[in-house]
């Protein structure tokens, strides 16, 4: 049985949705104002497994992700500027521009991890309606309060302000110092209507005038849309749970009355020398920047091979023997396949062996998601693959082995072995091809001076031709 962390009542409860076999899961997306980083990879591939392992255990899961494109502000507070209006001055565009441009740049960088898309990626900006109507109805229900064209909601009415975080708003008051701002009667009330100046580009009228939305509100509003009054998941980055998912919590069940959400998970941060991974601290590395050293599987293994809510510490030395191993289990798999042809056998008809190795799996998925152990049975059944090829086994017992890496490791922790075994794809790989055939052919004409100069330039760039009675096969190093 599927068990999970509950930062809400911190402890790991047994997983029981709401409306079985449905599961309705929303997860925190990006604010597109910039590069996706590995601190983001890190949320979104974890994510990802929890989503492959629902669907796995018969669950139909309906997966929404937002896009914040309007109101997330600078400052703890959420009393600055706008990201995607600074970035759009910085970058002389719309603000609409560049919230589509790292749009797309987060899909791609997502699409090379492997990431499967939400069932719905929903924007901030075409849920205003969705949002007024919310802001409408706590204001009737006596949370909210108007302030100047501002629109706060009361936290001194919701009694269970801090029960996610554990945080208490007269330890906020008094261990953090915080200026209200004119109109508020807290200074923790937080904003969920913006009042915008006439400078400002990105606003919508309202019966409180002209502004735009909370970036707190945002999240409450499409959620629900999507997936009712009340939630079964609701992730994200650990840096999020107070304040942004604190006010979550508050603004929804002012609103309905009812739980807001069931089960929260929460991924932890990818750190540098000990300190969070971010922006702000400039001491990030983006997604694209590491595809241009290291395979995505390579990044993807080494986000899985810690827990979702540890800390990953990020160095060179980490991601290099990060692909070292990834590429053990590749070329197994790869080597596997080879002597299979791609065959295959269902799933249902494996044999007592095999399902047991898949019923280890699952016990370390079941455990709160514990890729860690579920990969290290990958590398168990990897042993026993080459033992196998190396006794040239049956291949029935070939075929059930290549089941198992197609639904454990491909399916569930979205590993793309084909891929990753060679480290290239694409259009690289097709290169690499090609050379290498060229390289035989040369050899078949005894030109073995040249095809050694080229098996000498690609070792340089690590590349290693292995020569075979079957013919050359390469891969990195």
């Amino acid at each position: 049985m599927l068990t999970v962390y509950n930062t809400l009542t911190r402890k790991q409860e047994m997983f029981e949705p709401i409306n079985p076999p449905f599961v309705g899961m929303y997860v925190c997306g990006p604010t597109v104002y910039d590069e996706p980083h590995l601190g983001h990879a890190k949320s979104y591939v974890s994510f990802d497994v929890v989503v492959r392992f629902l669907r796995a255990l018969q669950y139909r899961v309906r997966y929404v992700q937002n896009i914040t494109d309007v109101g997330h502000l600078l400052g703890d507070q959420q009393e600055g500027e706008d990201r995607i209006l600074k970035k759009a001055r910085l970058e002389q565009l719309e603000p609409v521009e560049v919230a589509q441009k790292y749009e797309r740049y987060f899909f791609r960088d997502m699409d090379r991890l492997n990431c499967l898309r939400p069932d719905i990626s929903c924007r901030a900006t075409g849920h205003i309606p969705e949002m007024l109507e919310l802001v409408q109805t706590l204001i009737a229900r006596g949370f909210a309060y108007e302030a100047e064209g501002n629109v706060y909601f009361n936290v001194n009415r919701f009694a269970e302000y801090g029960k996610l975080s554990g945080k208490r708003l007269e330890d906020l008051k008094e261990g953090v110092r915080v200026e209200a701002a004119e109109g508020k009667r807290h200074p923790f009330d937080f904003a969920l209507w913006k009042k915008a100046d006439a400078g400002h580009l990105m606003q919508w009228p309202s019966k409180w005038g002209r502004g735009f939305p909370g970036w707190h509100l945002e999240c409450s509003a499409m959620s629900m849309k999507y997936l009712g009054e009340s939630l079964d998941i609701h992730g994200g980055g650990l840096d999020n749970q107070f304040p942004h998912h604190e006010c979550e919590i508050a603004q929804s069940e002012a609103a309905t009355g009812k739980p807001f959400v069931k089960y929260w998970l929460h991924n932890n941060m990818v750190t540098v020398d000990g300190r969070k991974m971010s922006k702000s601290l400039g001491n990030f590395v983006t997604i694209s920047e590491l595809l241009q050293k290291y395979n995505a599987m390579t990044v993807r293994f080494f986000i899985l091979q810690g827990h979702y809510r540890s800390p990953q510490d990020f160095s060179p030395e980490a991601l290099e023997a990060a692909q070292k191993g990834f590429a053990r289990l590749s070329k197994t798999v790869q080597s596997l396949r080879e002597k299979t042809g791609g065959g295959s056998v269902p799933l249902d008809s494996l044999d007592d062996r095999w399902k047991d190795i898949r019923t280890r799996f699952f016990a370390h998925l079941e455990d709160d998601f514990n890729t860690s152990g579920g990969i290290s049975v990958l590398f168990e059944l990897a042993k026993e693959v080459n033992d196998m090829i190396g006794a040239e086994a049956a291949i029935e017992d070939l075929n059930s082995a290549d089941c198992l890496f197609s639904h454990l490791g491909e399916a569930i922790l979205g590993f793309s072995f084909e891929s990753a075994s060679s480290g290239s794809s694409g259009t690289e790989k097709d290169i690499l091809d090609f050379v290498v055939t060229l390289r035989s052919q040369l050899r078949t004409q005894k030109l073995w001076e040249l095809s050694d100069e080229i098996r000498d330039a690609l070792s340089k760039l690590g590349i290693v031709i292995e020569d075979g009675k079957d013919g050359s096969k390469w891969s990195r190093t």
